[in-house]
């Protein structure tokens, strides 16, 4: 019997930033956009602090009542991003944006590279590749990043030692962990799902 493809494979670079941060994920295509923020937030360890949207096709989707209290007169109304899932898009979707942050504005591109069949012995969603740490909450966006990583990488700069701790000492701008990577992005899901039962029954 024939089973299709239900595993999408997807880049997810943050843009305007050299050497790129990137991470590669498998999700199914089921994955609603709501599910799929708890995932790039693990997969680049971003802690959730701020408002979020992605961007497909001109239009906006999101938390409404969070995104639409804020919006200005000229801004399309933010849809409901778990009403939306991947095989919406399916087989051929165009790159979309995912924004994290209205002030440091994270804009990351989202590319469906291929859709596979599931692995028997892999857990869903999974991250199998990336590169780099992603900047520092708060940073200021690329530019201050830029700035971060200058003071960051000189020793002789005056405020070279506050800029590690501010960063925590874990931080470097180079650093990759896949194992604990993937770990958290099949937690996030789960804890997002939990969270949600938690709310309805609050």
């Amino acid at each position: 019997m024939y089973e299709p493809p239900t595993i999408v494979q997807l880049k997810i670079t943050i843009l305007g930033i050299d050497p790129p941060i990137w991470r590669r994920l498998l999700v199914p295509r089921k994955t609603t956009l709501a599910e799929l923020h708890h995932i790039i937030q693990a997969a680049f360890g971003w802690l959730d602090y701020h408002l979020h949207q992605f961007e497909i096709g001109g239009l906006r989707f999101g938390d409404p009542d969070l995104l639409n209290a804020d919006a200005f007169d000229d801004d399309s109304l933010a849809l409901p991003e778990d009403d939306v899932r991947l095989f919406d898009f399916l087989p051929n979707p165009p790159p979309f944006l995912y924004l994290y942050d209205f002030g440091d504005d994270w804009h990351h591109r989202i590319e469906a590279e291929t859709v596979l069949l599931p692995e028997a012995d892999r857990k869903y969603p999974a991250c199998v590749d990336g590169a780099r740490s992603r900047p520092p909450e708060d940073v200021g966006g690329v530019h201050g990043y830029a700035d971060f990583l200058e003071v960051f990488h000189d020793p002789s700069h005056s405020e070279h030692a506050d800029m590690k701790r501010w960063a925590g000492r874990a931080f470097h701008p180079e650093k990759f962990d896949l194992i604990k990577t993937d770990r958290a992005v099949r937690a996030a899901v789960r804890s997002a799902k939990r969270r949600a039962a938690l709310l309805r029954y609050d």
